[in-house]
């Protein structure tokens, strides 16, 4: 029986890190980990968010706006450098700044053969205690965009946008057959024995969920470690990047602690199976749908 690859697989690679308080140490340590990605097979590979540097947005300090980048610039550069050189597709998390008192929460999305595809920019802004991403992000202006990568067709949002399942449906209607989620996500260390088993349950569910309304499969990278750059309890990042395949199904998972790429082979071939099978693509009433446009129908 032959072992070769059907043509309808391909290799996805997740890269886990805890991050220093050193930006360049950071890429370095990242640069690295989707090097080694590459090199265990990974086709297309994404880091966590906002990888180069500790969850600044803790609190809001005008300081943290020189962390910032252009895009193309520095780190993207060197991401396409390095997808040209392994023939991967890359999806690099980054703090944009877009004009002087104008920056996003974006991803780069480069193709194999090292050229910038496209960038995404993140559309739902949380604060929460200590998630002040407002004082930081302006909303996306973009919208949902999905890319025809040499290996599949994607579509990347980035954390907060997870929990809506507006944002992915919008996606896979572009015809993505795979959502990354590029993720820093943790617990507040004093609510963790109340509700921590409940609030990882809950990040997990809902984009589960999102592989089983479209048919297609999520993959998510977050970050590991106890991050507490302005003192206090800090975050405790949970890890546990996870792939879902086309039925919800999770089919592989990181730790919860440990920096790790995960490494999972996927077939499209189960996007159309999956869609054709369970059609709810087919069966959607979009001549009901119009008042998804309110805030609330009172």
């Amino acid at each position: 029986m032959s072992s070769k690859r059907s043509s309808s697989e391909v290799t996805l690679g997740l890269v886990q890190t805890a991050c220093s308080a050193k930006p360049a140490e950071n890429l370095k340590r990242t640069l690295a980990g989707v090097e080694r990605a590459a090199k265990a097979g990974a086709r297309i590979i994404c880091t966590q968010e906002l990888f180069r540097s500790q969850y600044f947005c803790q609190a809001e300090d005008h300081e943290n706006f020189k962390l910032a980048e252009s895009i193309p610039g520095p780190s993207t550069d060197a991401f396409c450098k390095l997808a040209r050189k392994h023939k991967v597709v890359i999806i690099a998390s980054l703090f944009e700044k877009r004009a002087a008192g104008l920056y996003h929460n974006t991803a780069a999305i480069i193709d194999a053969d090292g050229s910038l595809m496209g960038i995404y920019r993140k559309m739902h802004i949380p604060d929460d205690p200590l998630f002040y991403e407002k004082f930081y992000f302006t909303p996306g202006d973009l919208g949902f965009k999905a890319w025809r990568t040499r290996y599949a067709k994607i579509g990347v949002l980035v954390c907060w946008d997870q929990w809506y399942p507006e944002g992915a449906r919008l996606t896979a209607m572009q015809g993505a057959e795979i959502l990354f989620y590029p993720t820093a996500i943790g617990w507040h260390p004093g609510e963790k024995e109340r509700y921590g088993v409940r609030q990882h349950g809950a990040w997990e569910l809902i984009q589960r969920s999102h592989a089983v309304a479209n048919g297609c499969y999520v993959a998510v990278p977050n970050r590991i470690g106890l991050e507490k750059p302005y003192g206090g309890d800090g975050i405790q990042f949970w890890g546990q990047s996870f792939v879902a395949g086309t039925s919800g199904e999770i089919l592989a998972k990181a730790s919860a602690d440990k920096e790790e790429n995960l490494i999972v082979p996927v077939d499209l071939a189960n996007v159309d199976t999956t869609r054709t099978h369970w059609p709810f693509l087919r069966d959607r009433r979009i001549d009901a749908y119009g008042d998804l446009t309110r805030r609330l129908i009172d």
